[in-house]
């Protein structure tokens, strides 16, 4: 008996649950720049930029994120997910110097690992998938 059928079945579900945590902070870009603003100045050293920038971002977030849950171009959607995540992780590495006043950082760690096991397993994802 293949493993095929439970492989697919736990890709798209780690698949659609990256999206949704994705999707809410793009989202926060077109909500609420303000906050962008700040994570962006905090976290990533890019003071300065104005909401309409956000909106930029939030619209090419928007778009490779709905690549990304239907699975089209899985080598190019989901690669950049990583890496867009993994950069996410990255800049954030002094808070997990203070673990236990910045927990909720960790969650992004087996969050990165879950977009990874996607973007290596994505020819096993055939769930929901476009292509």
């Amino acid at each position: 008996m293949s493993n095929q059928p439970k492989i697919a079945n736990a890709l798209v579900l780690l698949r659609l649950s990256i999206f949704v945590v994705m999707l809410m902070w793009t989202l926060d870009k077109f909500i609420n720049p303000q906050h962008s603003a700040g994570v962006y100045a905090n976290f990533y050293k890019i003071g300065g930029l104005e909401a309409n920038v956000f909106m930029i971002i939030g619209i090419l977030e928007l778009l490779l994120l709905l690549a990304f849950v239907i699975g089209f171009k899985k080598r190019i959607s989901y690669g950049l997910v990583f890496i867009l995540h993994g950069v996410s992780t990255i800049s954030t590495i002094p808070q997990y110097l203070d673990p236990f006043n910045n927990l909720l950082f960790f969650a992004a760690i087996p969050m990165l690992a879950g977009c990874w096991a996607l973007f290596s397993l994505r020819d096993l994802d055939t769930r929901l998938t476009v292509g």
